[in-house]
């Protein structure tokens, strides 16, 4: 091969990785939430860089209490637009919502009002968005303690917080239907998230009680976004671990979840290919702000084409030693 093809071939073999379909996208929040929305991205999943240069893409505008972007949740729409729930505020009715063609120019912020129904909720937390082909319709699930609702397990959580997984679906993000419980485990939760993963529909939700304490992830499977679920697991995150926010993505033949270890100010994040044997992963994940009080907490990860975030990544996190491996 003539010498001067080598460095052609190779800058060419650099921008087709470059330009490839295979990343993954990460929405999360740093500190209370105040400064709004921000990504990272990686190639291989364990090693994310910060999207944007670290600063935020979304200033928080919404919320009746306070204006925050906590646990913000991404799904790509059949529209292409990429659609955007969070929590706007720790005791609000409603939750935020947004929408974007590129990550850079976003919609007017809504607050979408999905408890106003229940005078008496007390939150709306961690809300998530999927797409439900069967039905065409967005799934809005959330996070409510209604007081006097689930007696039985009455002030099991923190501040006499006693939660269950509450949901709306909707088309065109004017039109909602009304409220209904999506799922009682028996027990107060918080966090759901789906997993779609060797062709079934799993829900993962944390325990959020506290008496005594239990505060781990387990798994549901899932008949549809809406239900029914059955056969409840024991826990999949690492004994001992307080964990939070998990999100669930699937990484070659691994479905891997991560998680937010609060008490320990760190990424967890833990894999199995059977979904039966979970192995903790947590050493080989790298994300932004490790070990910082602007550290990554808290947000949802899905695939996407490179191409989609191309624009939000700086020179400096592509040549960087921690930015994910082509």
């Amino acid at each position: 091969m003539p010498r001067r093809l080598i460095p052609i071939l190779l800058c060419a073999a650099a921008l087709a990785r470059a330009a490839g379909p295979d990343a993954y996208l990460f929405t999360y929040f740093t500190g209370n939430g105040e400064d709004g929305l921000h990504l990272a991205w990686s190639r291989d999943g364990y090693n994310w860089s910060a999207l944007n240069g670290g600063r935020s893409v979304l200033a928080p505008a919404v919320g009746t209490k306070e204006r925050l972007v906590r646990d913000p949740c991404v799904v790509i729409g059949p529209d292409g637009l990429f659609h955007v729930v969070w929590t706007c505020g720790w005791w609000d009715r409603g939750i935020g919502y947004a929408a974007s063609k590129d990550l850079v120019h976003w919609s007017a912020e809504q607050l979408i009002p999905v408890m106003a129904a229940e005078p008496a909720a007390r939150n709306c937390w961690a809300p998530e968005i999927v797409w439900d082909k069967a039905r065409s319709d967005y799934l809005i699930h959330w996070a409510t303690t209604i007081p006097g609702r689930f007696p039985e397990t009455a002030g099991s959580s923190e501040d006499q917080l006693n939660h269950r997984i509450y949901f709306t679906t909707t088309r065109d993000f004017q039109a909602f239907a009304p409220t209904r419980l999506l799922y009682d485990p028996g027990f107060s939760e918080i966090d759901a998230t789906f997993l779609d993963a060797n062709d079934r529909l799993y829900l993962i939700i944390k325990d959020e009680t506290v008496t005594p304490p239990r505060k781990h992830l387990r798994m549901a499977a899932a008949d549809s976004y809406e239900g029914p679920f059955h056969d409840l697991s024991a826990p999949i995150s690492p004994a001992g671990v307080w964990a939070e926010g998990p999100t669930a993505i699937m990484v070659g033949d691994y479905a891997v979840v991560y998680f937010d270890a609060y008490k320990l100010r760190r990424y967890g994040a833990v894999r199995s290919r059977d979904l039966r044997n979970w192995e903790d992963v947590s050493p080989m994940l790298h994300v932004p702000g490790e070990g910082t009080p602007r550290r990554m907490r808290h947000g949802t990860a899905i695939r996407v084409p490179y191409a989609a975030i191309a624009p939000l990544v700086t020179p400096a996190a592509e040549a960087s030693g921690d930015s994910p491996r082509p």
